[in-house]
Parts: structure tokens; sequence; C-alpha cells
């Protein structure tokens, strides 16, 4: 199938992050675009003001007329669909029974890349931030990439950044275009890819509901690894847990036998100084203001993606010094001296320790009080106990109810089982009603709002309620 010759693309779960992205892409290529999700949001509602036609209510009814006019034009339309999406959803049973070119988002960024240089981030922790900073590294040097990403990027205030050459056909050679895309584990998506370069940030398990156990995650990356065109950029500590005969180029944080390393960490004034180690040189005192030293370690898989691209230090080092971060990744909503409120995408044991963590770190001796609300009813009880040691990290600890997205309830997984494993005194579990109420009562001094569902939703009436 030639994406070339598609003049329509429609999308079933448009709104998620790497579908919209998508969206996005061939709106700006002048595709006619359109598509339905489950809930309407502020992405959803940024799509919309774009010219994307979107509704909300799964009924074939509402598929735009255009794409059901008889004779059905299959050959130019493109229909995306997100794993989400169940198989009975109406709509996709409709374009399913009449014969329309029905790919899965992964499939259709494999098909986009195939032909470009292609930089890819995976690992189940840090891709995001990882590829938003390389994105902006190779904004900051000139090289004009366009970027898929996970998340919205502070810089730039969206998750689809676009090379002038895509828009100028004369200006486009497959040599010539360089992108920078998120590779995503889940569902085994990033097994459409085959990148030039490419980093691994981690492979802890999850999405165990797909790879039944950590074994097959691990295979899963040593499958995406060999799949590498040129370089593979590990982090030291997974490398044996990757099997490839490509000899990996390592990095680290306080490691001298990996290729790349941080050292001298420091916090001051509230950013970062490290130096970061290179096999050719040291750039001595280099600045970043994301918390955590998670986030050290994903600046220095940048630096070596940078380094092999022969970036030079000082677009580098100035890069670093001016990247905001992503939207719900330590995202700061009120920043005072007697008040802070973060807000975080953490969804996992490992990352919710990062974040919290972090928090502790950037603010010794203050009360951090963190509201989670657990993402998918598999996740929690297959790493119960390790969710359970990350939030005891916390001082104070609300559960909210288990956001099921995809998922149907499992009997005898509950926010209430999680709490009961946590060794914390000071925990509750609170209804999405009384949240902002309850909140309002409390004594706070550091704020964390942790979760991937729609906890998102209850920042701003937090802020508002913190505020008042």
């Amino acid at each position: 199938m030639e994406l070339s010759k598609i003049h329509s693309v429609y999308f079933l779960g448009i709104g998620g992050i790497g579908m919209s992205a998508l969206a996005r892409y061939f709106n700006a290529m002048g595709k006619k675009v359109s598509g339905y999700d489950k809930t309407s949001t502020k992405l959803t509602d940024e799509l919309i003001a774009e010219g994307i036609d979107i509704h909300f209510e799964d009924h074939i009814r509402n598929i735009p007329k255009y794409l059901k006019e008889l004779p059905f034009d299959t050959d130019n339309i493109l229909i995306v669909f997100t794993p989400a999406v169940p198989i009975d959803h109406s709509e996709y049973v409709f374009f399913n029974l009449n014969g329309f070119n029905i790919k899965k988002r992964a499939e259709v960024l494999g098909m986009i890349t195939q032909s470009a240089h292609t930089i890819a981030v995976a690992g189940t922790h840090g891709k995001t931030t990882t590829s938003s900073l390389v994105a902006h590294i190779l904004k900051s040097a000139g090289l004009d990439p366009s970027a898929f990403l996970g998340g919205i990027t502070q810089n730039y205030n969206t998750n689809l950044l676009l090379s002038s050459k895509l828009k100028n056909s004369e200006l486009r050679t497959p040599d010539s275009e360089l992108i920078v895309v998120e590779a995503d584990e889940y569902d085994r998506s990033f097994l459409t890819l085959h990148p030039e370069i490419a980093v691994i940030t981690s492979v802890d398990a999850d999405h165990l509901d797909i790879y039944g156990d950590k074994g097959h995650v691990e295979e899963s990356f040593t499958l995406f690894a060999k799949q590498v065109k040129s370089k593979l950029i590990l982090k030291k500590s997974i490398v044996d847990k990757i099997k490839t005969e490509k000899k990996p180029i390592t990095y680290a944080v306080n490691d001298e036998s990996a290729d790349y390393f941080a050292s001298n960490i420091r916090i001051e004034n509230g950013y970062y100084s490290y130096s970061i180690v290179t096999p050719l040189s040291i750039y001595e005192d280099m600045l970043m203001g994301l918390p955590g030293l998670h986030n050290v370690e994903n600046s220095v898989a940048a630096v070596a993606i940078a380094c092999e691209l022969n970036i030079s230090e000082e677009v580098i080092r100035k890069a670093l010094a001016s990247f905001k971060g992503v939207k719900r990744r330590f995202d700061y909503h009120i920043k005072t001296d007697k008040l802070v409120f973060i807000d975080d995408y953490a969804h996992h044991p490992e990352e919710l320790k990062a974040a919290i963590s972090s928090a502790k770190e950037m603010y010794p001796g203050k009360k951090i009080t963190g509201i989670f609300q657990p993402h998918l009813f598999s996740r929690t009880r297959d790493f119960a106990d390790d969710f359970a040691s990350s939030l005891d990290l916390l001082d104070e600890c609300i559960l909210m109810e288990i956001y099921p997205a995809r998922e149907l309830p499992i009997e005898g997984v509950s926010s209430q089982m999680l709490l009961n494993k946590m060794k914390s005194t000071n925990k509750s579990i609170c209804q999405k009603s009384d949240l902002v109420e309850e909140i309002g009562k409390r004594d706070i001094e550091i704020l964390m709002t942790m979760g991937a569902g729609d906890i998102d939703t209850f920042v701003i009436p937090i802020k508002n309620k913190l505020s008042f």
C-alpha cells in the first residue's frame, strides 16, 4: 500500500497520544482526516480546531458520508486503529466487512519511517523524555527532523514535529528525511520499525497482559534490537538482557565502564549540573532543569545519539539547558516557597519510585502527599507488591479507584487490595467526586498527582482549589 496514493485517513481511537500525532501528520500532508474516539479531551479539542472531524459515539451513522459512498473507494482510503478498540466496535466491523485497508497505528508508523533515516527510542520507561530531548537537540542543530512523540513536548507544545522537507517534495529524498520516533513496546508495536539508530532505556516487566512474563518482554526487545540497521545504544545495566550480535554503545550514570556516562552530579539552584564523559572528550558542567537522576540518565542517552551524529558540544550544551521537558512528566503546576504541585504520568512501580524519589531529592524535609490512580486491573494485580513499596515512599498517600481503560474488572483486584499491602499508616482511598474537596482540607506542602488514566482531568480543579 502506497501512502502517497491515499487521499483520506480515518482513525478509530484518534484521541490517543500516538494516534493524534499520526492524524496531525496526515492532516499536514493534505489528506482528508477524520475519526472517532470514546471521550472528548483537550487533545481532541485541539485536533478539531485544526480542522479534523471527530465524533464520540460508536455508530456507523456517524462515519462521514464520503467513507460510505458506494462503490467504496477502498484503494485510496486508510483506516487506522488502536489495539484499545474492541473487535466488535460497530465502525471497525463496518470497515472490515467492506474491505477497507485497516492498519494498526504501529504499522502505519513503520510505513512512514521505512524510507527515512530513523532514530528510535524504546524502553519501558524514559522513552518519551529521551525522544523529545533527542528531537530538541536535532532541531537546535538545524537538522530539521520530524518527530512522533508519546507526549506533548513543552518546548514546542505538540506531540508531532514536522520537517520542512515533508511539505516540499523538491527537498525530499529518502536519505535527507530524519525522523525521531518513540518506539512503543505495547502489543509488540515497535517490531514494525527498522531504525538506523536506536536507544533502549529499560526492559522492566510491563504489559504482562500481552507478554505473560518478563522473559517474553526481554525477548521482544531483543527482536527489536536485531532490526536496528546501524547503531544500537543500550543502558549499561541491560546489556546482558538484550541478545544481539551487534556490539552496543553503552551509557550510564556514575559507571566508568560505559561508553557514555554522567559523573560529578550535583544540584545547583534547582538545576542538575554534571559532567558527561564521551569516548572522545568530557563535557564539563552540563546543566539540565529536569529533576531526578533518571532524567540525567535519559540525557546521557540523548547526548550519545547526538555525538554519534557528530553534533557539536556547544549545540548539545545549549539544547540540554533549554529543554523544558514533557507535559505530565514531573510537570509543575504550582511552584512557590510554601506550596508545590506536580503532575506526573507515572503508572508503573519503577516510574512511581523515580518520580517520588525525585521530589524527595528536590525538596528534602518537606511532606510529600501523593494521589495515585492505578491504571489497569491486570497491571495492578501483576505488580501489587511493587506498587505498595513505591507508594510507601510517600509521607501521605491518597489512592483513587483503578482506571480500567480497555479492561473489565478482575475479582479481588482493587485499590483497597493495594492499600492493604502498603506498610504506611498515612493512607486512604478517595472517590473522584470527593477528591478536590478532600485536598482542600489537607495541609499540603508538596502534592503529586500520578497515573495514566483520567487523573489529569483533576489537575486544574485541584490547582484552583489550592490557589484559592
